[in-house]
């Protein structure tokens, strides 16, 4: 695993001069790097300062510091670039996408803290500029988040992405799509308290109110180790707290939100079931009309405007449930009601409808989604309906694995064999009888 320690890539603006540049990078050591002593647009620049881990030797953390010119608007721009991990904020074109904003500043010295903040100092050693107050995907201990912030994650080959976000009555983590935006995770302080910051300390992520009292914690397991850091993943969306181990050498975790797989918001792609073995069962949509099947590799209507409901129809999926929270709810409405509140709304692909506690018709729920994802096989009996919108005419079934069917398979021709044997041995006592009483009659003459 990749750790994207210390935020991003951090591009730092040092200095801007026509003749030379350089950084200081404590304690002692001064790097300087020649540029043309007329300006040459298009130029590029960079020294390699330091190289620490590669994929192939797993050391963590694995990053580099770079000393860096680029032609800039008739100047030269000189930035020290530290790259974590494959993290980076250029663009496709090699554009820069994000600066420290500090030109200007009186900034003349950075500087990495203990707890690792980056820090830009002026010369009374103010900060001028500090990563803590920019998270990207990693909180480092010591580090605090005040409500309304958040970590952000990005999976790759997709448009979604996650966030970890400090509300005021809550924890959560988020699955972003477009506008849309869904909890799959949360943890609330208890008594309904406020939260004002978070903290992440050496035992777990401490959660403070008004008067900076710790009202709640969120403890990691491992006691004998501090923790280090806490990170969003990028490919799976699960948060969890690590320490660094001397016995393996290496950051584990010592808490993980969720700790299925199944609970995860993209374990699966759209329209695809995770099931018991934390496998992924697609759901095939067969359209009577035209016979087209579509599976979790095709794409299926996202949207149904402009067609009305009469194009359109639920289809009710068996013992399955999605991890997405925080959708609008209907209180007191039946399972049917449920089904036309989606179909009446053209945004609306997705309903879940659970029957009530114990029965009670009163306490039924429905629940619409704009977003067919975090599918789930569940225990049968929970009261639960999830149902999906499709082209009207449409069937499905289940791509169960392969080994079931094929079981089917074999049961089938065994049984099959079975009748036919023991029809045939019906068939041939009654013959053998039929012999020995027409021989027993000759005999008789």
């Amino acid at each position: 695993m990749k750790l994207y320690l210390y935020t991003i890539l951090i591009l730092i603006l040092v200095m801007i001069n026509h003749g030379s540049c350089d950084s200081t990078i404590h304690v002692g050591h001064r790097v300087s790097l020649a540029i043309p002593l007329e300006y040459n647009d298009g130029f590029i620049g960079r020294a390699f300062l330091m190289d620490y881990g590669d994929d192939t030797k797993q050391i963590e953390p694995s990053f580099r510091v770079a000393l860096s010119t680029e032609a800039n608007k008739g100047k030269y721009s000189c930035s020290l670039e530290v790259f974590l991990g494959d993290v980076k904020l250029k663009g496709p074109k090699n554009r820069i996408g994000w600066r420290t904003g500090t030109s200007g500043q009186g900034v003349e010295r950075l500087q990495i803290l203990r707890t690792g903040n980056l820090v830009l100092l002026d010369v009374l050693n103010q900060i001028k500029w500090q990563s803590f107050n920019f998270p990207t995907d990693v909180m480092l201990w010591g580090q605090r988040l005040d409500v309304s912030t958040w970590l952000t994650s990005f999976p790759r080959n997709t448009s979604s992405f996650y966030t970890f976000e400090i509300l005021y009555n809550k924890v959560a983590l988020f699955l972003n799509s477009g506008r849309l935006k869904y909890s799959y995770w949360e943890f609330k302080p208890s008594k309904n308290r406020n939260i004002t910051f978070v903290e992440l300390g050496s035992k777990g992520l401490e959660l403070f109110d008004d008067k900076h009292k710790k009202m709640a914690q969120i403890i990691a397991s491992w006691k004998v180790q501090p923790v280090r850091f806490l990170a969003l993943g990028n490919r799976t969306g699960n948060l969890g707290i690590y320490f660094y181990s001397p016995t393996t050498r290496k950051f584990e975790a010592s808490f993980q939100a969720l700790n299925t797989t199944c609970d995860l918001p993209l374990a699966c792609k759209p329209y695809g079931i995770c099931t018991f073995s934390n496998s992924c069962s697609c759901i095939r949509l067969l359209t009577k009309k035209n016979h087209e099947v579509s599976d979790c590799n095709q794409r299926v209507p996202s949207r149904f405007c402009g067609g009305g409901t009469t194009q359109v129809e639920m289809l009710e999926l068996n013992d399955v449930v999605t991890v997405l929270k925080d959708a609008p709810k209907r209180i007191n409405v039946t399972k049917t009601t449920c089904a036309n509140l989606c179909l009446n709304d053209c945004k609306c692909v997705a309903a879940l409808h659970s029957y009530g506690d114990y029965g009670d018709p009163s306490s039924e729920q429905c629940s619409l989604f704009q977003l067919v994802a975090g599918i789930k096989q569940v225990e049968k009996g929970l009261g639960l309906s999830y149902m999906v919108k499709v082209p009207k005419g449409t069937s499905y079934h289940h791509n169960n694995p392969s080994v079931k069917k094929w079981v089917l398979i074999v049961v089938g021709v065994v049984d099959g064999l079975i009748i036919i044997l023991v029809l045939g041995g019906l068939v041939y006592y009654l013959v053998h009888k039929r012999r020995n009483n027409l021989q027993g009659t000759n005999n008789d003459t």
